[in-house]
């Protein structure tokens, strides 16, 4: 008799490795820069480590500091590897480029009624919180129908990870203090029967492995 195949979806969600811009504090939103040569070489790090662990496919946002992370991780892995668009970062509009010192310097008034506005917050020309959970929560979906049951990678964007993890339909069995995303961290979560949980937050801390970097 064969045995049923879980219905249950896991997902490790892990940010991208540092960029130039990061280092700089620039707003990336749907534009890019390089990762940082130290960037590259956490990327390969978590390649390492994660290959400890069982996973059935890697799925990257496609924009290139998201997707190069992820084909360094896959050098240890070699998993099938999938990208969406859905996993993007927020688009920030003409905020793009800038720092949030910029933008609060000389944009002040604007920003103050955007940050007002909570998750209908939308840098001018870009795009809405609650529209960038609509679409990282339709990736996620997506690819519980297609590979359920599967455990699977995902490498997104801060923007991704505190949107699915904020939104009042996600379910959390972890405390709230804990619901405060660390950069480069892996998160937890399971899909199932249309529901997000968060399992675990801030894991694969990269303080504990920076001695590994190549």
């Amino acid at each position: 008799m064969t045995g049923c195949v879980s219905s249950i979806t896991h997902f490790g969600v892990l940010r991208h490795a540092p960029t130039e811009w990061n280092l700089l504090r620039r707003i990336q939103g749907h534009a890019d820069s390089p990762l940082t040569p130290e960037g590259e070489d956490q990327a390969l790090c978590w390649g390492r480590f994660l290959a400890a662990y069982s996973w059935n496919r890697i799925l990257s946002s496609d924009l290139g500091r998201a997707r190069q992370t992820a084909l360094r991780i896959n050098r240890s892995l070699h998993l099938p590897l999938s990208l969406s668009s859905g996993l993007r970062e927020m688009d920030w509009g003409q905020w793009t480029g800038k720092t949030l010192a910029d933008i609060q310097q000389n944009d002040a008034p604007l920003w103050k009624k955007q940050v007002a506005a909570e998750w209908d917050f939308c840098p001018p020309g870009g795009e809405s919180h609650e529209t960038v959970w609509r679409r990282g929560f339709q990736a996620l979906t997506e690819a519980s129908n297609r590979w359920p049951g599967d455990t699977i990678l995902v490498v997104t964007h801060e923007g991704i990870i505190k949107s699915l993890m904020y939104h009042k339909s996600t379910v959390s069995v972890v405390p709230k203090t804990d619901l405060n995303p660390r950069p480069y961290c892996l998160h937890r979560f399971t899909f199932t029967g249309g529901i997000l949980t968060i399992i675990q937050t801030n894991s694969l801390d990269p303080h504990h492995l920076q001695g590994e970097y190549k």
